[in-house]
């Protein structure tokens, strides 16, 4: 996929390459590594001290977000997200590019680029294929941690891209927007947990899961492939559409992909499974398991 194709949503390995080998990456390019990993399983910071892209830097989605809020990965105020990005050397006139390390290719690193999207900023990419596929195809990596200068970000939050749990509530009578979960079958379906919480949807949501965008490389699939997969499931993408999940991290590969679709304005419901759970009424929290057991 041409990575001039809507405002870069994606770039290629080949691309950024380029641009590193022509020392692009500096005020105009910055390159983020967005990993995040459960704990017991990874530890995404010590990872990418010991190797990533040359000149990238780290955006710690721990640091990055609303520290007070009970609820994981809530986005931070505007003024915390512009000091943190201006310290890793981003201006609103920069382009941003991220990616992640994660197995399947990309998971953390739409996040993050909807996160620069919801604060204003046009010009962020995905690498297409992440970091393993940068690594399969022979680009550079280094264990050299770059300093980059300060800048001045200045962050607008467009709460058009952003669902609350108040709007969220309205939209069960009114309908007024689609609502898609991007989560595994069985914790939408809600027959088995969701990383420790009971399970389910909320009422009218459609399930696709993030990973069916992806191909077994973990790259994008084409957009011919990404429009039959909404049409499949009676998405209407000329029409309102909200994403969510479990926090709100792989919601955002739904707004990506109908993005590539032409679709810009995919929210995302911020809280969440891990919010609705705990503040919806039952009834509005569909599970089969409850309803076997009913």
């Amino acid at each position: 996929m041409a990575p001039q194709v809507l405002g870069r949503a994606l770039v290629t390995a080949k691309w950024l390459s380029e641009d590193l080998r022509a020392g692009r990456v500096g005020t105009s390019l910055r390159v983020l590594d967005a990993s995040w990993y459960p704990p017991q399983e990874r530890n995404a910071r010590q990872e990418f001290k010991e190797r990533h892209i040359p000149g990238a830097s780290f955006f710690d989605i721990e640091e990055c977000r609303d520290q007070s809020s009970p609820y994981d990965f809530m986005l931070p105020s505007e003024s915390h997200f512009a000091d943190y990005v201006g310290r890793l050397g981003v201006s609103n006139d920069t382009h941003v590019v991220v990616y992640d390390g994660d197995n399947l290719g990309t998971f953390y690193a739409p996040r993050a680029w909807w996160m620069f999207r919801a604060f204003g900023h046009k010009q962020v990419s995905v690498l297409n294929g992440g970091f393993k596929n940068w690594v399969k195809e022979g680009h550079p990596i280094t264990a050299e941690v770059s300093q980059p200068a300060p800048a001045i970000f200045k962050a607008k939050l467009n709460t058009a891209l952003l669902k609350t749990f108040e709007e969220m509530m309205q939209n069960v009578g009114s309908l007024r927007f689609q609502v898609v979960d991007s989560r595994p079958e069985g914790r939408f379906r809600g027959t088995e947990l969701d990383q420790g919480l009971e399970s389910g949807h909320i009422p009218g949501a459609v399930n696709i899961p993030f990973h069916s965008f992806l191909t077994e490389t973990g790259h994008e699939k084409s957009i011919e492939e990404i429009q039959q997969i909404f049409r499949e499931k009676e998405v209407d993408l000329s029409k309102p559409l909200t994403a969510t999940c479990r926090k709100g991290v792989t919601a955002c590969h739904i707004a990506l992909a109908a993005y590539l679709c032409g679709k810009r304005d995919v929210a995302v419901y911020d809280g969440s499974w891990s919010e609705w759970f705990h503040r919806a009424p039952p009834r509005y929290k569909v599970s089969e398991l409850k309803r076997n057991k009913a």
